[in-house]
């Protein structure tokens, strides 16, 4: 009966701490630095990280709940189209990012902007001076004022909705293959449901500490730095638009790929 209940905990606590080294993945640390890339605030940022966890562990639990109590069997064509849907949202985010960050690029002329300043959370540069023909733009025309008095901009938690959508795709990617793995170690359904719920506490425990991690030189060269920050945010967008093409790429198009004559999924 000890040994048992030692099995049961020691199952429940391996899932809650793997959970939290898959927040760790390559994929899932490009997508939260591009997010978090004009975050100021280290409480907002852990927000944004638990977000996200909520909406990977979401997909998971539903994707997963049903191939270990159903036996739903996912085919070879679904599983590459989910995780190639991670490619085109890391490329996505890439474009916005770089799109908003790069407003302030360039001049008239072809001329460098080289006046660093920040509108809220939107760090741009232009040519030196405050009057409106050197601005190039209303304070109330950059693309997060935009997005802000859009219908977007009347929902509280908006700014959550977005690594909420990002977590649940991610989570699409994932879910069967962390279903599999559970249902090879665990013969028991609800043991192993129980299971894929503390390992999604444990992924929206290691995002909060990660976008921790993530936010901090955002934070800190914000204000002294503007020009450091604004390469930050221009690196994140460039990092995950690159990782995109190549998890497109790898996914769609290699030996076995989605658009493949024969696609070969092995869930990882």
């Amino acid at each position: 009966m000890i040994d048992g209940a030692t099995n049961f905990i020691s199952l429940l606590l391996l899932g809650l701490f793997l959970g939290m080294r898959h927040a760790t993945d390559a994929d899932h640390i490009v997508a939260i630095a591009t997010i978090v890339s004009r975050q100021r605030s280290m409480r907002d940022s852990m927000l944004i990280g638990a977000a996200w966890g909520v909406g990977h562990s979401i997909t998971v639990m539903v994707v997963g709940g049903a191939i270990i109590l159903f036996g739903v069997v996912i085919p070879p064509w679904l599983g590459l189209s989910m995780e190639f849907a991670v490619g085109l949202m890391l490329v996505l985010l890439g474009i916005l990012t770089l799109t908003g960050l790069g407003r302030g690029l360039g001049g008239r002329g072809g001329q460098a902007h080289n006046h660093v300043h920040a509108h809220g959370d939107y760090v741009h540069c232009h040519r030196p001076g405050h009057a409106p023909q050197f601005h190039g733009h209303a304070d109330e025309q950059t693309p997060l004022a935009a997005l802000d008095r859009s219908w977007l901009g009347g929902l509280p938690v908006y700014q959550w909705l977005r690594p909420f959508a990002v977590g649940l795709v991610h989570g699409l990617a994932g879910s069967a293959a962390i279903a599999l793995l559970v249902v090879t170690i665990i013969r028991e359904p609800i043991l192993a449901v129980a299971y894929l719920f503390l390992f999604g506490v444990g992924t929206i425990v290691g995002m909060m500490l990660i976008t921790l991690l993530v936010v901090a030189p955002f934070a800190l060269t914000a204000v002294n730095l503007p020009r450091f920050n604004w390469q930050l945010g221009v690196a994140s967008g460039l990092i995950s638009f690159a990782f995109g093409l190549f998890l497109i790429y790898d996914i769609g198009f290699a030996d076995g790929g989605l658009f493949s004559d024969n696609p070969i999924w092995q869930p990882h």
